[in-house]
Protein backbone atom coordinates (compact mmCIF):
# COMPACT_ATOMS: atom_id res chain seq x y z
CA UNK A 1 0.00 0.00 0.00
CA UNK A 2 1.24 3.77 -0.39
CA UNK A 3 2.20 5.63 2.13
CA UNK A 4 -0.85 7.65 2.28
CA UNK A 5 -2.75 4.73 2.60
CA UNK A 6 -1.06 3.29 5.08
CA UNK A 7 -1.23 6.38 7.41
CA UNK A 8 -4.89 6.42 6.95
CA UNK A 9 -5.45 2.57 8.47
CA UNK A 10 -3.42 3.26 11.17
CA UNK A 11 -4.98 6.41 12.24
CA UNK A 12 -8.17 4.66 11.90
CA UNK A 13 -7.00 1.66 13.98
CA UNK A 14 -5.87 3.71 17.07
CA UNK A 15 -8.68 6.68 16.85
CA UNK A 16 -10.89 4.01 19.43
CA UNK A 17 -8.16 4.62 21.99
CA UNK A 18 -6.74 8.07 21.13
CA UNK A 19 -10.69 9.17 21.96
CA UNK A 20 -10.27 7.00 24.99
CA UNK A 21 -7.43 8.59 26.28
CA UNK A 22 -8.62 11.89 25.67
CA UNK A 23 -11.31 11.53 28.08
CA UNK A 24 -9.63 9.71 30.78
CA UNK A 25 -11.05 10.09 34.17
CA UNK A 26 -7.78 11.03 35.63
CA UNK A 27 -7.38 14.34 34.16
CA UNK A 28 -9.72 15.99 36.46
CA UNK A 29 -8.48 13.97 39.72
CA UNK A 30 -5.07 15.54 39.61
CA UNK A 31 -6.58 19.80 40.73
CA UNK A 32 -5.14 20.00 44.64
CA UNK A 33 -1.20 19.65 45.23
CA UNK A 34 -1.60 16.64 47.33
CA UNK A 35 -3.20 14.64 44.14
CA UNK A 36 -1.05 16.39 41.67
CA UNK A 37 2.22 15.18 44.03
CA UNK A 38 1.27 11.38 43.86
CA UNK A 39 0.92 12.17 40.13
CA UNK A 40 3.96 13.13 39.59
CA UNK A 41 5.69 10.65 41.20
CA UNK A 42 4.11 7.75 38.79
CA UNK A 43 4.35 9.92 35.90
CA UNK A 44 7.99 10.64 36.16
CA UNK A 45 8.93 7.33 35.23
CA UNK A 46 7.09 7.80 32.09
CA UNK A 47 9.02 11.27 31.49
CA UNK A 48 11.98 8.75 32.21
CA UNK A 49 11.59 6.28 29.61
CA UNK A 50 10.38 8.07 26.65
CA UNK A 51 13.85 9.11 26.59
CA UNK A 52 15.08 5.72 26.47
CA UNK A 53 12.72 5.10 23.74
CA UNK A 54 13.72 8.28 21.89
CA UNK A 55 17.72 7.55 22.15
CA UNK A 56 16.82 4.03 21.06
CA UNK A 57 15.01 5.23 18.02
CA UNK A 58 18.46 8.04 17.69
CA UNK A 59 20.87 4.55 17.97
CA UNK A 60 18.63 2.89 15.22
CA UNK A 61 18.56 5.45 12.58
CA UNK A 62 22.20 7.31 13.08
CA UNK A 63 25.56 6.06 13.70
CA UNK A 64 26.49 6.92 17.34
CA UNK A 65 29.09 4.18 17.14
CA UNK A 66 32.92 4.35 16.06
CA UNK A 67 34.04 4.43 14.04
CA UNK A 68 31.21 6.51 12.07
CA UNK A 69 29.04 5.25 8.62
CA UNK A 70 26.49 7.77 6.99
CA UNK A 71 23.08 6.84 8.08
CA UNK A 72 20.90 4.51 5.78
CA UNK A 73 18.04 7.14 5.86
CA UNK A 74 20.04 10.36 6.08
CA UNK A 75 16.23 11.99 6.47
CA UNK A 76 14.96 10.07 9.14
CA UNK A 77 18.10 10.81 10.97
CA UNK A 78 17.43 14.58 10.52
CA UNK A 79 14.45 14.21 12.14
CA UNK A 80 15.29 12.00 14.49
CA UNK A 81 18.36 14.48 15.67
CA UNK A 82 15.80 17.28 16.10
CA UNK A 83 13.60 15.83 17.88
CA UNK A 84 16.70 14.85 20.33
CA UNK A 85 18.18 18.39 20.64
CA UNK A 86 15.50 19.78 22.56
CA UNK A 87 13.99 16.52 24.65
CA UNK A 88 18.04 16.00 25.54
CA UNK A 89 19.14 19.71 25.84
CA UNK A 90 16.35 22.05 25.33
CA UNK A 91 16.84 25.81 26.03
CA UNK A 92 14.77 26.54 29.21
CA UNK A 93 15.75 30.39 29.69
CA UNK A 94 17.09 31.19 32.76
CA UNK A 95 17.53 27.68 33.91
CA UNK A 96 19.80 26.94 31.03
CA UNK A 97 20.12 24.01 29.00
CA UNK A 98 18.42 20.93 30.50
CA UNK A 99 17.10 17.43 29.62
CA UNK A 100 13.08 17.54 30.06
CA UNK A 101 13.76 15.09 32.53
CA UNK A 102 15.53 17.35 34.44
CA UNK A 103 13.30 19.99 34.29
CA UNK A 104 10.28 17.89 35.49
CA UNK A 105 12.15 16.47 38.40
CA UNK A 106 13.09 19.94 39.28
CA UNK A 107 8.87 20.54 38.92
CA UNK A 108 8.69 18.07 41.42
CA UNK A 109 11.28 19.19 43.94
CA UNK A 110 8.96 22.34 43.86
CA UNK A 111 6.04 20.58 44.25
CA UNK A 112 6.99 18.71 47.22
CA UNK A 113 6.58 15.43 45.20
CA UNK A 114 8.97 12.57 46.32
CA UNK A 115 11.86 12.51 44.59
CA UNK A 116 12.97 9.00 46.13
CA UNK A 117 11.81 6.34 44.20
CA UNK A 118 13.08 7.84 40.78
CA UNK A 119 16.09 8.83 42.23
CA UNK A 120 17.07 5.15 43.70
CA UNK A 121 15.86 3.60 40.38
CA UNK A 122 18.38 5.74 38.55
CA UNK A 123 20.95 4.70 41.04
CA UNK A 124 20.58 1.32 40.23
CA UNK A 125 20.59 1.61 36.75
CA UNK A 126 23.72 3.41 37.04
CA UNK A 127 25.58 0.88 38.70
CA UNK A 128 24.07 -1.85 35.80
CA UNK A 129 21.13 -3.38 37.97
CA UNK A 130 18.24 -4.27 35.03
CA UNK A 131 15.41 -2.13 34.19
CA UNK A 132 12.26 -4.19 35.84
CA UNK A 133 14.22 -5.53 38.68
CA UNK A 134 15.50 -1.64 39.23
CA UNK A 135 12.11 -0.64 39.27
CA UNK A 136 10.99 -3.17 42.48
CA UNK A 137 14.14 -2.47 44.49
CA UNK A 138 13.24 1.25 44.57
CA UNK A 139 10.19 1.06 45.24
CA UNK A 140 8.20 2.70 41.57
CA UNK A 141 4.46 2.99 41.73
CA UNK A 142 3.39 -0.07 40.40
CA UNK A 143 1.57 1.84 37.65
CA UNK A 144 4.99 3.05 36.73
CA UNK A 145 6.94 -0.50 37.03
CA UNK A 146 3.85 -2.06 34.42
CA UNK A 147 3.98 1.02 31.78
CA UNK A 148 7.94 0.99 31.63
CA UNK A 149 7.74 -2.51 31.29
CA UNK A 150 6.00 -2.57 28.21
CA UNK A 151 7.88 -0.04 26.76
CA UNK A 152 11.09 -2.37 27.20
CA UNK A 153 9.10 -4.61 25.76
CA UNK A 154 8.66 -2.62 22.60
CA UNK A 155 12.38 -1.95 22.46
CA UNK A 156 13.46 -5.67 22.73
CA UNK A 157 10.81 -6.78 20.24
CA UNK A 158 10.00 -3.99 17.69
CA UNK A 159 12.55 -2.78 14.32
CA UNK A 160 12.39 0.46 14.26
CA UNK A 161 9.46 1.26 12.21
CA UNK A 162 7.43 -0.08 14.98
CA UNK A 163 9.39 1.66 17.78
CA UNK A 164 8.88 5.10 15.81
CA UNK A 165 4.92 4.51 15.62
CA UNK A 166 5.38 4.14 18.88
CA UNK A 167 6.78 7.01 20.04
CA UNK A 168 4.61 9.36 17.28
CA UNK A 169 1.50 7.74 17.78
CA UNK A 170 2.01 6.89 22.05
CA UNK A 171 3.77 9.50 23.07
CA UNK A 172 4.15 13.04 20.97
CA UNK A 173 0.51 12.98 19.20
CA UNK A 174 -1.36 12.84 22.30
CA UNK A 175 0.78 14.75 24.95
CA UNK A 176 -0.83 18.26 23.55
CA UNK A 177 -4.29 17.41 24.79
CA UNK A 178 -3.74 15.01 27.88
CA UNK A 179 -0.95 18.20 29.13
CA UNK A 180 -3.84 21.20 28.49
CA UNK A 181 -6.14 18.97 30.44
CA UNK A 182 -3.21 18.84 33.64
CA UNK A 183 -2.90 22.36 32.81
CA UNK A 184 -6.20 22.98 33.32
CA UNK A 185 -7.01 21.12 35.98
CA UNK A 186 -4.39 22.65 38.02
CA UNK A 187 -5.32 24.65 41.15
CA UNK A 188 -4.34 28.53 40.61
CA UNK A 189 -3.99 28.16 44.68
CA UNK A 190 -0.87 26.48 44.33
CA UNK A 191 0.99 28.51 41.62
CA UNK A 192 4.07 28.97 43.19
CA UNK A 193 4.70 25.57 43.77
CA UNK A 194 3.19 24.71 39.76
CA UNK A 195 5.68 27.21 37.87
CA UNK A 196 8.21 24.56 36.56
CA UNK A 197 5.57 22.08 36.22
CA UNK A 198 3.74 24.42 34.05
CA UNK A 199 6.59 24.91 32.51
CA UNK A 200 7.30 21.65 31.29
CA UNK A 201 3.53 21.53 30.62
CA UNK A 202 3.42 24.30 28.48
CA UNK A 203 6.65 23.68 26.44
CA UNK A 204 5.65 20.12 25.34
CA UNK A 205 2.40 21.20 24.34
CA UNK A 206 4.36 23.85 22.11
CA UNK A 207 7.30 21.50 21.05
CA UNK A 208 4.94 18.52 20.45
CA UNK A 209 2.30 20.22 17.97
CA UNK A 210 4.08 22.21 16.31
CA UNK A 211 7.21 20.36 15.35
CA UNK A 212 8.08 17.10 17.26
CA UNK A 213 4.76 15.38 15.79
CA UNK A 214 4.87 16.09 12.51
CA UNK A 215 8.59 15.21 12.44
CA UNK A 216 8.04 12.12 13.97
CA UNK A 217 5.18 11.16 11.66
CA UNK A 218 7.22 11.83 8.91
CA UNK A 219 9.70 9.21 10.39
CA UNK A 220 7.03 6.84 10.70
CA UNK A 221 6.49 7.39 6.80
CA UNK A 222 9.94 7.07 5.76
CA UNK A 223 10.77 4.02 7.26
CA UNK A 224 7.61 2.44 6.39
CA UNK A 225 7.26 3.51 2.83
CA UNK A 226 4.84 1.34 0.71
CA UNK A 227 5.86 -1.94 2.55
CA UNK A 228 2.41 -3.37 4.11
CA UNK A 229 3.54 -5.41 6.49
CA UNK A 230 5.58 -2.15 7.72
CA UNK A 231 2.12 -0.83 7.90
CA UNK A 232 0.72 -3.23 9.87
CA UNK A 233 3.54 -3.51 12.56
CA UNK A 234 3.71 0.03 12.53
CA UNK A 235 -0.19 0.18 13.22
CA UNK A 236 -0.09 -2.51 16.26
CA UNK A 237 2.88 -0.78 18.16
CA UNK A 238 0.67 2.32 18.29
CA UNK A 239 -2.32 0.56 19.49
CA UNK A 240 0.04 -1.36 22.40
CA UNK A 241 1.72 2.22 22.88
CA UNK A 242 -1.95 3.92 23.45
CA UNK A 243 -2.78 0.96 25.80
CA UNK A 244 -0.08 0.81 28.08
CA UNK A 245 -0.39 4.89 28.30
CA UNK A 246 -4.18 3.89 29.26
CA UNK A 247 -2.80 1.26 31.59
CA UNK A 248 -1.15 4.01 33.29
CA UNK A 249 -3.21 6.73 33.51
CA UNK A 250 -6.17 4.15 34.87
CA UNK A 251 -3.47 3.13 37.37
CA UNK A 252 -2.43 5.94 38.66
CA UNK A 253 -6.01 6.57 38.89
CA UNK A 254 -6.57 4.04 41.07
CA UNK A 255 -3.30 5.14 43.38
CA UNK A 256 -5.12 8.78 43.93
CA UNK A 257 -8.22 6.74 45.54
CA UNK A 258 -5.86 4.45 47.45
CA UNK A 259 -4.23 6.94 48.81
CA UNK A 260 -6.81 9.41 49.88
CA UNK A 261 -8.29 6.25 51.49
CA UNK A 262 -5.22 6.35 53.24
CA UNK A 263 -3.85 3.00 52.30
CA UNK A 264 0.25 3.74 51.87
CA UNK A 265 1.37 2.65 48.49
CA UNK A 266 4.91 1.87 49.53
CA UNK A 267 5.76 -0.14 52.69
CA UNK A 268 7.51 1.79 55.19
CA UNK A 269 10.59 -0.33 56.44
Amino acid sequence: MSGAMGMHALLQAIEPARRELANHPLYAQVGSIDDLRQFMESHVFAVWDFMSLLKQLQRSITCVETPWLPAADANAARLINEIVLEEESDDCGELGYLSHFELYRRAMVQTGADCTAIDSFLALIATGEPVESALVLAGAPLSAQVFVGSTFRLLEASDVHGIAAAFAFGREDPIPHMFRRILAALNTDCADETQLLRLYLERHIALDEDHHTPLAVRMVVNLCGDEDTRWHEASTAARDALAARLDLWSGVHSELALVRAGVPLRLVS
